[in-house]
C-alpha cells in the first residue's frame, strides 16, 4: 500500500528571512527614565463643591478603597457620578478600529504581542499581475489587519511603520529544493517539491526504516523546528489527499489510516482539491463547498459543472488515477534512464534492458572514479505504476557481468503489467574504486582470491543478514570472545584454547546433575528432557568475569569441563561457582556448547 508524506511550511518566506539569515542588530535600549515616587504626598481633603478626587485621604481608608468607590460611584445617578477627567486616565488599552474590520480580536493581538515582543511585525510585498500585493505577513502583521493579497498600497497606509520588504521567490525555490535535496538523501528516495510551500515524501517499502510513519512524522516536524520552520504533516494513501490534509486539516499532525482517504477529505472545503479559480468560483455557484458535496454526484454531470481538471484532482486524492510523485534527482549520484518506444513485458526484454544500463552506469562510475556498493532499477509501466527492485554488493565495483548476475536474481519480483515503457538505474550508494594492483598476481607471487563475488550471489538469494564470517574477539568470557564481521574481512589468528564446534549463544540450564565438589566434572544430569550418562570428563578451565563491565562479575567464576557420555557424545558445561565462595556463583550447572 502507497504512503505519502505531505510536509506544509506555512510561513515559509517569513521564516527564511528571520531563521536562517543573520539577524540584523538591533540598537541598544534606552534606559527607562526612573522619575523619584512620592509614598507621603500628605493630606488630601475633599475637594469643594461636592466633587470627588482619587487621591482623597478618605478615597484611601479602608482594606479595600478601590471596590468602596467604585461602588459608591455606582450608586450614583447618573447626573451626579463624577467626570471621566476627575476620574483619571484608563487603564484598559483602547482597541484598533482596524482590527474589527479584518476580524482579528483584542485578545489575539495581546496574545501575538506577549509571544513575539522580540519580532517586529514584517510582510512581504511581490508583483502580482499589474500591482503590488502582500504575498506573506507573519502573525503580528496580521493581527494589524495585514492580509495576503492586500494591496500594498492599503497596507502601507493602514499600518505606515510596518517592516515592509520585497518578497523573493527565487530564494524560497532554492530552500525548498536543498529540502527536498535532503529528503532524499536522508528519508526516501522519492521526494519531491509541493509548488511554493511544501514537500511530498514517499514512505512506501521505507518506514520501517525511521521506526514507523507516526515517529517519523513527529521527527520530521522536530528538524523543522529546530530549522525555525513552522510545519504541518500529513500521511495518506495519496498525494493528493495528503496534500489536503496537511493545508486544511484541523491538526497539525494527521495520519489518516489505509482505506480511509475518502472519510477524511469528506469535511474539507472544495479548495483543498487544489482545483483553479474558475472550478472553485462554479463550485460556489453550484452550492459546492465541501468535497462531501462532491462524492455522491455523478462524474458526467459534475464534469460538466466544473470541468474535467476538477473531476481528475478529486479521483487523484480518492487513489481512482494514479498521481506519480517525478522525485527531485541528486546530481551526485549516479543516474542513467531509458525510455523505450514500444512496453516490454519478457523476462528476456527486461534482462536486455539491465546489461544496457548497467553498460551506460559503468561508464558513469569510471569517470567519476566510483564503485557501486547497492544499486536501485526502477520501471514504469503503462498504467503509471512503478516497480522497483534493489541490489547491493560486499565491496565497490562496476563489473557489470556481476551486476547483472545480481539483478537478474530480481526479475522474478518484477509485475510488468500491462507493460514497462521506461526504465532507470541509480546507484544511490558509491565508494571510491581505484585501479587494481595485478602486478603480484599475475607473477604467481600470491594466490588470495576475492570472495566478493560469492558472497553477493549468496546473499542475494537468502539475504545479506544471514551471510557473516567469525572473527575473534579479545575477551575470556566465551559467549563474548567472537563477533559476525563483513565475510569479505580477513579474521585475526584465533587462541590456543579448545572450543565447541557449535556454541550456544546461550548457555542452557541442566537439571539433576550429579557431581563431586570442587573439582569433579558431572557423572550425571539432564538436558532438554533427556539423562545423559558421563563416562569421561576432563578440566575444569576456570574463567574469571569482565569486572570492568558490571558489578555482579567481580568475583563471579565459571569453571568449564569436557565431557562425553556413553554414546560417544561430547559437550561443554559448566559450573557456576568455585564451590569455597557463595559469591563466585549459586553452583548451577549449565550446557555451552557442543564438540561433535
Amino acid at each position: 500500500m502507497r504512503r505519502v508524506v505531505s510536509l506544509f511550511l506555512p510561513n515559509l518566506a517569513i521564516e527564511r528571512l528571520r531563521r536562517l539569515e543573520r539577524p540584523a542588530a538591533r540598537p541598544p535600549e534606552r534606559p527607562a527614565l526612573q522619575l523619584p515616587v512620592d509614598d507621603d504626598p500628605g493630606a488630601c481633603s475633599v475637594p469643594r463643591n461636592g466633587g470627588w478626587r482619587p487621591g482623597a485621604r478618605w478615597a484611601r481608608q479602608g482594606a479595600d478603597p478601590r471596590a468602596d468607590v467604585e461602588a459608591q460611584i455606582a450608586a450614583l445617578p447618573s447626573h451626579a457620578k463624577p467626570p471621566m477627567r476627575e476620574l483619571g486616565r484608563r487603564s484598559e488599552p483602547a482597541s484598533n478600529p482596524y482590527k474589527a474590520i479584518h476580524g482579528v480580536s483584542t485578545a489575539e493581538a495581546s496574545r501575538f504581542h506577549i509571544e513575539t515582543t522580540s519580532e517586529a511585525p514584517l510582510a512581504l510585498v511581490g508583483k502580482v499581475g499589474r500591482r503590488e500585493e502582500v504575498v506573506a505577513a507573519c502573525l503580528g502583521a496580521q493581527a494589524l489587519g495585514i492580509r495576503p493579497g492586500m494591496a500594498a498600497t492599503h497596507a502601507r497606509a493602514l499600518v505606515s511603520d510596518l517592516d515592509f520588504r520585497p518578497a523573493e521567490p527565487e530564494a524560497d525555490a532554492a530552500l525548498l529544493d536543498r529540502l527536498a535535496l535532503l529528503a532524499v538523501r536522508r528519508w526516501s528516495p522519492t521526494a519531491a517539491v509541493t509548488p511554493n510551500d511544501g514537500l511530498w515524501i514517499d514512505l512506501t517499502g521505507c518506514e520501517h526504516l525511521h521506526g514507523g510513519e507516526e515517529r517519523f512524522c513527529r521527527r520530521l516536524r522536530q528538524f523543522c523546528r529546530r530549522a525555525g520552520l513552522t510545519a504541518r504533516v500529513a500521511v495518506a494513501d495519496t498525494p493528493g489527499a495528503a496534500h489536503a490534509l496537511a493545508r486544511y486539516g484541523r491538526d497539525d499532525l494527521i495520519r489518516v489510516e489505509s482505506g480511509r482517504t475518502a472519510d477524511a477529505l469528506a469535511p474539507l472545503p472544495i479548495a483543498a482539491l487544489r482545483l483553479s479559480a474558475t472550478a472553485q468560483a462554479a463550485a460556489r455557484k453550484f452550492g459546492f463547498e465541501r468535497i462531501a458535496d462532491l462524492l455522491p454526484v455523478a462524474r458526467g454531470p459534475l464534469a460538466r459543472r466544473l470541468g474535467l481538471p476538477a473531476i481528475e484532482r478529486l479521483d487523484q486524492a480518492l487513489g481512482a488515477v494514479a498521481e506519480p510523485i517525478t522525485p527531485r534527482e541528486d546530481a551526485e549520484v549516479p543516474f542513467v534512464e531509458r525510455r523505450l518506444l514500444e512496453p516490454i513485458g519478457t523476462a528476456e526484454a527486461i534482462e536486455q534492458v539491465m546489461g544496457d544500463l548497467l553498460g551506460d552506469l559503468a561508464q558513469v562510475l569510471q569517470e567519476r572514479g566510483l564503485g557501486a556498493r547497492s544499486l536501485r532499477l526502477t520501471g514504469l509501466r503503462v498504467d503509471g505504476g512503478e516497480q522497483v527492485v534493489a541490489i547491493g554488493t560486499s565491496r565497490p565495483t562496476r563489473e557489470v557481468s556481476h551486476l547483472l548476475r545480481l539483478l537478474k536474481l530480481r526479475i522474478d519480483r518484477i509485475d510488468p503489467g500491462m507493460g514497462l515503457e521506461q526504465f532507470w538505474l541509480v546507484a544511490p550508494h558509491t565508494e571510491p574504486l581505484d585501479a587494481v594492483d595485478l602486478g603480484a598476481v599475475l607473477a604467481g607471487d600470491t594466490m588470495v582470491r576475492d570472495p566478493s563475488r560469492l558472497v553477493d550471489v549468496i546473499a542475494g538469494r537468502i539475504g545479506p543478514s544471514a551471510v557473516f564470517r567469525i572473527a575473534p574477539v579479545e575477551s575470556h568470557v566465551p559467549e563474548r570472545a567472537i563477533a559476525q564481521v563483513d565475510p569479505n574481512e580477513q579474521p585475526g589468528e584465533w587462541p590456543g584454547w579448545q572450543r565447541p564446534i557449535r556454541l550456544f549463544a546461550r548457555p542452557e540450564p541442566l537439571f539433576n546433575v550429579l557431581a563431586l565438589l570442587p573439582d569433579q566434572p558431572p557423572r550425571r544430569f539432564e538436558w532438554r528432557g533427556k539423562r545423559y550418562t558421563i563416562v569421561g570428563g576432563d578440566g575444569p578451565e576456570r574463567v574469571h568475569g569482565e569486572w570492568w563491565r558490571r558489578d555482579a562479575e567481580t568475583w563471579a567464576i565459571r569453571d568449564y569441563y569436557r565431557v562425553e557420555d556413553e554414546e560417544g557424545g561430547r559437550y561443554w558445561v559448566f559450573r557456576r561457582g568455585d564451590g569455597f565462595q557463595d559469591n563466585t556463583g549459586d553452583l548451577s550447572w549449565w550446557i555451552h556448547g557442543v564438540f561433535g
